[in-house]
């Protein structure tokens, strides 16, 4: 049980350090308005998903242990990331942006499979 929690807080920390990362880059860099602009998205949804991942990524890590507000974030990451894996394929991007959302998402799901286990168990004490 040990190695699962230790599974859960590691993936958990990295796939929300990703998203808190990606929240802030979202607001503050130039670059993120150009890539919004290049996959043919309006700027103020930039602006709702940086506030969206940042709220999502907290309470990944806030230790609500059944908490169903878990499982919307949960949801709303997933549909995140396939929506980008779509997004940046319809645009005809690299590779490696294309891939990148896909990466991301078995990050998060691993996140979700050690979670449901430990509270499965009844064993996800923080």
């Amino acid at each position: 049980m040990k190695r699962i929690k230790i599974a859960f807080w590691i993936t958990t920390s990295l796939f929300s350090g990703l998203m808190l990362l990606s929240g802030v880059t979202y607001i503050v860099s130039p670059q993120a308005v150009q890539a919004f602009e290049h996959l043919g998205l309006p700027s103020y949804f930039r602006i709702e998903l940086a506030i969206a991942k940042l709220i999502g990524a907290l309470v990944l890590l806030l230790p609500w242990s059944g908490s169903k507000v878990k499982e919307w974030a949960y949801s709303g990451f997933t549909i995140t990331l396939i929506s980008a894996f779509v997004a940046h394929l319809s645009v005809g991007d690299d590779i490696g942006k294309v891939i990148a959302p896909i990466m991301v998402f078995l990050l998060l799901f691993a996140s979700y499979i050690s979670r449901d286990k430990l509270t499965s168990e009844g064993k996800f004490d923080l």
